[in-house]
């Protein structure tokens, strides 16, 4: 299930390169003590809580409130594990901007190797990044795509969005243990300082308004274009509603619906080219037609470890954060040899 939200400030600029050396090795590091501690599923537990992520990344060095947390601490965190991915049985794929979507080739690949459904993986990445672009219309709109599993078929997604008009950037975080729909109140929390009216499509209170959507795009086009141009006439009751539609591209778009006629909600929004406008357009006819309204309600210390790349609280200390990858990587050798008294020395400083 989606674990989470988290909203940040969209900061510009990059981590340099000494920084995110040290960022790839001590996530690697880090990842590896969870691992052969207590496996890789409980580092997708922790990974899919924004919580705990944001934490990781303050430990690693980086702003802790920027936007760019995101996008560098996943690309530290497959950087670093590339080459032992098979021994953690944890495969990282995507990332920023053209590389989410190599997503769906990557998973492929990887399962030429590894025993899972590629099929099933390359379908959860793609639902989970249409639910947050198409379902979730907070006004955020994705780059970022980060999708993560392990040898047993378990997944997580990182994924966030760029919203220009108030210089945010909001993360989404999913997690497949106990996922029991994508369109159905698929979170189990929100991390948020900034809330505001959206089209949201996933919350329980749209449940009808998803069963009358999927109806209606069973209809034929004609009969829903002439309901539509009543409509695109009136003033939006919504802000988050504004109809710049094409009907053209509409009706285009109904005819594929009419054709594949979609069983429920979560086939609606798997058909290639049905997205926010779409949805939008679709839940006003039903709520005007039929009263199905759907939901617009909003789905939103670790920084003194190392200090930060812009200098808060501190800069980088560089003699500190060599220290801890030394210590950690010197841990998880002799750990793999029996010696746990360095593991267990950090597990009386801190829960890891």
């Amino acid at each position: 299930m989606r674990t989470g939200i988290a909203e940040l400030p969209l900061h510009g600029g990059r981590a340099p390169r000494w920084l995110f050396e040290k960022m790839v090795k001590l996530s690697r590091a880090i990842i590896e003590v969870i691992v052969v501690e207590q496996g890789n599923l409980e580092f997708l537990r922790r990974v899919s809580d924004p919580f705990w992520f944001q934490a990781f990344g303050a430990v690693l060095g980086f702003d802790w409130h920027s936007s760019g947390v995101t996008t560098t601490v996943c690309g530290a965190m497959k950087e670093g594990t590339k080459d032992i991915a098979s021994d953690l049985g944890l495969f990282f794929c995507g990332g920023k901007g053209g590389a989410s979507r190599k997503t769906p080739a990557q998973i492929r690949a990887i399962a030429e190797e590894v025993p899972v459904d590629s099929d099933k993986l390359v379908y959860a990445s793609k639902t989970s990044a249409k639910v947050d672009n198409t379902c979730v219309q907070d006004g955020y709109n994705l780059y970022h795509h980060m999708f993560i599993f392990t040898q047993d078929g378990d997944w997580g997604v990182i994924q966030q969005g760029m919203n220009p008009n108030n210089h945010f950037a909001r993360r989404y975080h999913w997690l497949s243990l106990d996922l029991k729909s994508y369109v159905n109140e698929p979170h189990a929390a929100v991390c948020c300082d900034k809330k505001r009216e959206s089209l949201n499509m996933v919350a329980e209170d749209s449940s009808s308004s998803r069963k009358i959507i999927t109806d209606i795009a069973k209809e034929h086009p004609d009969k829903l274009i002439k309901e539509t141009e009543r409509i695109l006439r009136m003033p939006t009751r919504h802000p988050v509603l504004k109809w710049d539609i094409s009907q053209k591209y509409f009706h285009k778009i109904l005819l594929k619906t009419y054709d594949k006629a979609p069983s429920n909600f979560e086939g609606l929004i798997s058909i290639q080219g049905v997205g926010p406008k779409t949805i939008r357009a679709l839940a006003l006819v039903g709520e005007l037609l039929y009263g199905a309204s759907p939901s617009f309600r909003d789905p939103a210390r670790y920084s003194f470890a190392h200090g930060g790349k812009d200098g808060f609280p501190y800069p980088v200390d560089r003699t500190t954060y060599n220290q801890s990858i030394a210590f950690i990587e010197s841990a998880i050798k002799r750990a793999k040899i029996g010696e746990n008294d360095k593991l267990k020395a950090l597990k009386k400083l801190t829960y890891i």
